[in-house]
């Protein structure tokens, strides 16, 4: 690895941003350079705690001023094509918060500008760093469960307490199966492949206030047989996790983002003849943000020319599978192709 560092713009400082920002300070080849976000308080604030002599409210003088190599955008997702678009034309790689955006629209315009400027990108959906489900899909990738022939994961989170304006926008309509469910959508792509149809059904009844489904549950038809369950649920009254489920044809793991180990399954017959599926289990770390692992991937990525394993088009495409997810309960639970990107 090169001893250049790839110095780093954040923008958007607060919760998750600033979580970006400790990602950057433990990573040796990345350093933190602007920061950028449109309340000045805020801004201030976080360049006295960073040691940064400079601070941002404007996103275009920013990247006019330059300096910097990458850009982390953890910005509310309906600003996410404007400020990735314009980054990526300006010169810069980008680093952009799940989910890609909100609509197919947006996604097709930030591909087409990754795929014109030729800069790395990433889409940073975090759940392919997880230890846990890393540990999950090496298992399955060596054939320790055979094939696969189901797979299930949930996102069960309380958003009751997330009064952000920018969720509740009632214009740029955030679906929790878009906003949130995107982790599970996009651990099961990455894990089975793209889904070729959805059917889902949604209802609300604990946060009225909120213009958009809390519960959806979906059934996906994966490639060569698969079929597979999501369920999203962002007013669900219990601790948050992500428990999913592989089956195969010799054996089952059963793994989350938030325990110390995952459980595998596999065939065993006794003395007496008896047979058993006793669980073996794996100890793996708890890291279900692990924004550093995204941070040093990037830095491989620009500093050895590396591809981005989960680029724009990755991105977009676990945003299509969410989006047939809404308009299948829109309809009734009817199925619907998700509307993919040409590569």
């Amino acid at each position: 690895m090169s001893e250049k560092k790839v110095k780093f713009a954040v923008v958007g400082v607060r919760g998750l941003g600033n979580s970006h920002v400790l990602a950057i300070k433990k990573t040796p080849e990345a350093e933190l350079v602007a920061i950028c976000d449109n309340n000045e308080e805020i801004a201030k604030k976080r360049a006295g705690e960073y040691g940064l002599d400079k601070y941002y409210t404007d996103f275009y003088e920013m990247i006019k001023d330059g300096g910097f190599d990458c850009i982390i955008l953890a910005t509310p997702d309906q600003v996410h094509r404007e400020h990735a678009v314009a980054g990526l034309e300006a010169g810069y790689h980008v680093l952009c918060e799940k989910p890609l955006a909100l609509n197919m629209e947006d996604c097709e315009a930030i591909v087409r500008a990754e795929q014109k400027c030729g800069k790395k990108f990433m889409t940073g959906q975090v759940c392919r760093k997880a230890p846990g489900f890393i540990k999950a899909k090496e298992l399955v990738d060596a054939g320790e469960i055979g094939e696969i022939t189901f797979v299930e994961s949930e996102y069960a989170h309380d958003y009751s307490f997330f009064k952000a304006a920018w969720r509740l926008d009632p214009v740029n309509l955030r679906h929790g199966v878009i906003g949130g469910g995107c982790h599970a959508i996009d651990l099961l792509r990455w894990i089975a492949g793209n889904p070729t149809r959805v059917m889902a059904l949604a209802n609300k009844k604990a946060n009225p206030e909120w213009p958009v489904d809390e519960n959806t549950i979906a059934v996906l038809q994966f490639p060569n047989g698969v079929i597979g369950k999501i369920f999203c649920g962002i007013a669900v009254k219990r601790n948050y996790t992500m428990r999913t489920c592989i089956y195969g044809t010799k054996g089952t793991i059963i793994c989350d983002n938030t325990s110390p180990e995952i459980t595998l399954f596999r065939h065993a017959v006794t003395d007496n003849g008896l047979h058993l599926y006793p669980d073996k289990k794996i100890p793996v770390d708890i890291n279900n943000h692990n924004l550093a692992a995204e941070v040093a991937d990037m830095c491989d990525a620009i500093l050895n020319d590396k591809v981005v394993e989960c680029n724009s088009i990755e991105g977009s495409n676990t945003v299509a599978v969410a989006l047939a997810a809404v308009m299948s309960a829109a309809k009734g639970g009817d199925p619907v192709e998700p509307p993919y990107v040409k590569a």
